[in-house]
């Protein structure tokens, strides 16, 4: 990785490292929530929520993605980049990492979600467990932003995202939700 794409990554906080008041107020409740997204969405849409599947391929991760997964970076990963919609239009958009040795025993699924949410699937899991939430704010100079932009034009407004690492048995993966500016009030 060169120095610029350096200066293009987003800065991820640990949520225990951010000033929460810095935080604007529509987007707060969502990220630090520790929930699950789809069903915080799917109440606040009121049943109006689907997945837009944008792609799914394998890749090598990025050099933080395999020190965070704990992963070498020339092994191959699953990327799936979806749009969250509430009443078909675009609130969130997630990418997950997910190391090929995840993709083992009946975690082979996460391989085949198409257009069914992740969410449903980890929150299920009662082997699941969730480390720290890190928060972002993206700007549109950063290549997590140029793909959200991509999939969802943002007109150059900032956008706040968050990620965490999911441990499926003690398997990682990697997920990012980042929130787009016509993300709706969260229900508290």
């Amino acid at each position: 990785m060169n120095k610029r794409q350096l200066q293009n990554d987003a800065r991820w906080l640990k949520e225990s490292d951010l000033k929460v008041h810095s935080l604007p107020q529509q987007v707060a409740c969502w990220l630090l929530d520790r929930g699950s997204l789809t069903q915080r969405m799917i109440k606040s849409c009121g049943g109006r929520f689907r997945v837009q599947l944008l792609s799914q391929s394998w890749q090598r991760p990025l050099r933080e993605e395999s020190l965070m997964l704990g992963i070498d970076p020339h092994q191959w990963i699953l990327t799936r980049h979806v749009l969250l919609l509430c009443d078909d239009v675009p609130w969130v958009y997630a990418r997950t990492v997910i190391p090929r040795k995840t993709l083992s025993g009946h975690h082979r699924r996460l391989a085949n979600l198409g257009e069914r949410p992740l969410g449903a699937v980890l929150f299920a899991d009662r082997h699941m467990s969730r480390g720290e939430v890190e928060v972002a704010h993206l700007y549109p100079h950063q290549s997590l932003y140029r793909q959200i932009e991509q999939a969802s034009p943002c007109a150059g407004e900032t956008l706040w995202g968050r990620r965490s690492l999911f441990q499926l048995s003690n398997k990682p993966l990697l997920v990012y939700e980042c929130f787009l500016p016509q993300v709706g009030r969260c229900d508290e």
